[in-house]
């Protein structure tokens, strides 16, 4: 399986700014209009050093943990995903809440359990996102899944305490 699917579709021009225009809803202390289907990410440039900011879909949160889990649509080649590898201290707001997290990369297994829970529970949205994700059909079952998983990283936020 070539897990290098995603990274070809990396966004640019005017897809890239759509799709970075719910990081104003935000900075307007509106986010909490996105509820719990995506959060704002705060992580440290790996080159940089400096505070960036990214609104990322939520493919699972564990309520009992408040652990939350988001992909890396893009692959990796993701800037987000390079800074937290880098750097996994971070920081999240999601339904109108902030929390410092530490973000880790979940192995594949982990990772197909947790898309498919998602893929149960919004099997449109999963055959559309994971279209554009994996570049080809993929249904919501656990074969799929697993398919997606290898291809496209998730990352668990798992909130620090202190």
């Amino acid at each position: 399986m070539n897990t290098k699917l995603a990274d070809k579709h990396t966004p640019h021009g005017p897809l890239r700014l759509l799709l970075r225009a719910p990081i104003w809803l935000y900075r307007l202390h509106l986010g909490w209009l996105l509820g719990h289907r995506f959060l704002m990410l705060t992580h440290t440039g790996r080159r940089s050093g400096q505070p960036r900011r990214t609104v990322l879909e939520v493919v699972g949160r564990d309520r009992t943990s408040g652990t939350y889990y988001i992909a890396s649509g893009w692959g990796e080649r993701s800037d987000w995903l390079r800074n937290v590898e880098k750097t996994p201290l971070v920081e999240a707001s999601v339904a109108g809440k902030h929390f410092a997290a530490t973000a880790l990369r979940l192995p594949v297994d982990e990772a197909a359990s947790v898309l498919f829970d998602y893929a149960s529970h919004h099997p449109l949205a999963f055959r559309e996102l994971a279209g554009l994700m994996a570049g080809r059909k993929l249904q919501p079952t656990e074969e799929d899944c697993r398919i997606l998983a290898a291809a496209v990283p998730l990352v668990a936020l798992r909130p620090r305490q202190g």
